[in-house]
């Protein structure tokens, strides 16, 4: 019998959504919420990093002593957004709103107008523009207009990029290749800040290494001690009256190779392995822990039901299977689910909450059966992140 179905629209003072904005308004931006009551400051920095769930620190704190040691003197529990995907997490971050507003609704996510499905993290389509696929203003483009001194500190890669363009757009963008040299380049912007200064600084390679090698590789836990000294650093080197706020924008679980299935698994003779799983169904989406199939318009109500009983008969043991009325109905994607972003969203869902990832082979290489770590889904172990807090 599977889990019960997460349910319930987490308030702005347990969400991740709230981190950068309550950062921006105890600097004085006005008509943004403080909902997680950050410290009124001159300086902030929202250091997020990638794949920083709260199970790391529960796991494998003795590698991070100073992120344990602030985590259990007054470290926060916050929820990531749905699904627990890096680009819904950081677009959630950088507007201040869940999915179903702001309308990274996945990490593969179905343009309904040209239907086409386009890859939100790295790979968006020449055609998608992402000031017009997220419109709303971001909190840095916000900060920049109240007159504060607004800085990403990035990787080179992350510079100018779609995602970036669509989240996290708004001041200047400074990059820097290893965790050190963004470490100085944050300092230095806190350091000559003569206003109020937001700095949004992000690290990738703990995640990166998680997808790779997996929880508790010797290349994770090597990511993990960078980041404890780094931000340890950090915060021992910022000036007076500054902030630093730590979090992440989802855990991760492994998932064994071999509980990495392909459902779209096509034969020698070019059938399907498991038809009755796709029948009807246009396009597939989402990510291997939260797959979202799209149906084609004209499929009936009776198809659509049979292929979830289907997908519930496969895998319903390991995973929740959900329409999108019923993810919608329970506060999956938030409180809205504004009218332009609801047929982004999968007919029918399938999210993991066991060691599953489950691929669609003909739309993804053999690389990506690979993947370690995974995430995607909302169980606790993907939707749970620190927030720390700390002031000089």
């Amino acid at each position: 019998m599977s889990a019960p179905v997460p349910a319930g629209v987490v308030p702005a003072e347990r969400h991740l959504r709230s981190v950068m904005a309550s950062a921006a308004a105890a600097l004085g931006v006005e008509g943004l919420d403080n909902a997680l009551a950050w410290p009124q400051t001159r300086r902030a920095v929202v250091a997020l990093v990638d794949g920083l769930g709260r199970n790391v620190l529960r796991r494998f704190g003795g590698h991070a002593p100073f992120l344990k040691s602030a985590m259990e003197s007054h470290g926060r529990v916050l929820q990531a957004p749905v699904p627990t995907t890096t680009a819904a997490s950081l677009t959630s971050l950088g507007t201040g709103e869940e999915p179903g507003v702001h309308g990274v609704v996945g990490y593969d996510v179905l343009d309904p107008e040209r239907g086409v499905v386009v890859n939100m993290l790295g790979g968006w389509d020449p055609a998608t523009v992402p000031e017009q696929w997220q419109p709303l203003p971001t909190v840095l483009e916000r900060a920049e207009a109240a007159g504060c001194a607004v800085v990403t500190v990035s990787l080179p890669l992350f510079a100018g990029s779609a995602l970036t363009r669509a989240a996290l757009r708004g001041g200047e963008y400074r990059a820097g290749s290893t965790m050190a040299a963004r470490m100085q380049l944050a300092l230095g912007v806190l350091d000559s800040a003569r206003q109020p200064a937001l700095v949004y600084l992000y690290f990738n390679e703990l995640d990166k290494a998680g997808h790779r090698d997996g929880l508790g590789s010797d290349s994770w836990l090597h990511a993990l001690e960078e980041v404890d000294t780094t931000l340890k650093r950090l915060h021992e080197r910022m000036p007076p009256g500054s902030t630093l706020g730590i979090t992440g924008d989802h855990g991760m679980v492994d998932v064994p190779d071999s509980r990495r299935l392909d459902y779209a698994e096509v034969l020698e003779d070019g059938s399907l392995r498991f038809p009755e799983l796709l029948d009807g169904v246009e396009h597939t989406a989402g990510e291997p822990r939260l797959v979202q199939l799209h149906f084609g318009a004209d499929v009936s109500a009776e198809r659509r039901a049979a292929v979830a009983e289907a997908w519930r008969a496969a895998h319903g043991a390991h995973a929740w299977v959900l329409t999108r009325d019923e993810a919608v109905a329970a506060g999956w994607f938030g409180a809205e689910v504004a009218d332009r972003v609801r047929p982004r969203i999968g007919d029918l869902l399938i999210a993991a909450h066991d060691d599953l990832a489950l691929y669609d082979g003909r739309r993804v290489g053999a690389h990506a059966f690979e993947m370690v770590g995974q995430h995607g889904s909302p169980t606790r172990a993907e939707r749970e992140v620190p927030l720390l807090l700390l002031s000089t």
